[in-house]
């Protein structure tokens, strides 16, 4: 169970917070589709820098006011800096570039069953600095995950759009994120999860910027469409922000390992709207495999 946070309100609805997950889930689900739509018409690193730049300004403000009701626990040492920096590279700055360049070269669900193996890798990168231990049911889940993404991976150009590249890319996210997550433990016990993230998107837009003004420079930001420019507004609102923001309100009343359930929907969902709107095929391949990885992610996480 979660610990109780003497500072929150009232107790709210079953109803009001089951709703507000599963419409986290189903935002988070559709991250995927519509990134597809925004990058028809921008391109990856631009997208992700410009993505990373908006976000970081729209929770700039979140971490203002937050830190005006609890000065104390939002407050930093400028010896924290080089982590908060570490943590920003590393969950933002790496992490949307290979999650735009992964889901421009490969296919909307393997971009989603890949990313799902998130948990693993935290589970991995945890044992290694002995946050977690490794046991034999867990290692049996990672092996188990393993052989879905060999599934995967062994006839990619079956699955519409997909391709070895890209699903590389989409892991090398989920591996940067779980660095996040498993670095960034510690110092967000200490200062709260608002502050840890207004570093890393702030701190990782910083780090973007040359690349991003490089590639806005020559690009004809008037061709774009409305359709790819709401995709981009989308992608650094719900995704980034909103979901964020629901899921740490969830956690407050809700057992993580309650909240963590919710995410197996969203390689089902993801893949679903992906067949019904791009036509994405749905073969033997991509059912064993995204069958075996979240088998395997659900062994490791219930070890």
């Amino acid at each position: 169970m979660s610990e109780p946070d003497p500072h929150r309100g009232a107790q709210p609805s079953a109803l009001r917070l089951y709703s507000l997950i599963v419409l986290m889930v189903l935002f988070w689900a559709m991250n995927f589709l519509i990134g597809k739509v925004a990058l028809r018409e921008i391109p990856p690193l631009l997208l992700g820098g410009m993505r990373v730049s908006l976000a970081g300004a729209l929770i700039l403000p979140v971490y203002l006011w937050m830190r005006r009701r609890d000065p104390v626990r939002m407050n930093w040492d400028r010896d924290e800096l080089p982590r908060f920096l570490f943590l920003g590279l590393m969950g933002v700055a790496v992490n949307q570039l290979s999650f735009v360049i992964g889901l421009n070269n490969t296919s909307v669900a393997h971009s989603s069953i890949l990313m799902s193996q998130t948990p693993l890798f935290v589970l991995l990168l945890a044992g290694i600095v002995g946050q977690e231990r490794i046991t034999g049911r867990r290692v049996a889940g990672m092996l188990t995950a393993i052989g879905g993404v060999t599934v995967l991976s062994v006839a990619p150009a079956k699955t519409s759009g997909a391709s070895l590249f890209g699903d590389g890319w989409i892991l090398m996210a989920a591996l940067s994120f779980a660095f996040f997550t498993v670095f960034g433990k510690q110092i967000t016990a200490r200062h709260g999860s608002v502050t840890v993230n207004m570093f890393a998107y702030v701190g990782g837009a910083v780090m973007l910027s040359p690349l991003t003004l490089w590639y806005a420079w020559d690009f004809s930001f008037a061709q774009v469409s409305v359709k790819a420019w709401l995709s981009f507004v989308y992608m650094a609102v719900f995704p980034s922000l909103v979901c964020y923001l629901i899921f740490y309100y969830a956690l407050t009343y809700i057992p993580a390992s309650r909240v963590s359930a919710f995410s197996y929907l969203q390689p089902l969902l993801a893949t679903s709207a992906a067949a019904l709107i791009f036509g994405e095929p749905v073969t033997a391949g991509l059912v064993t495999g995204g069958a075996l990885v979240l088998t395997g992610v659900f062994i490791a996480e219930r070890a």
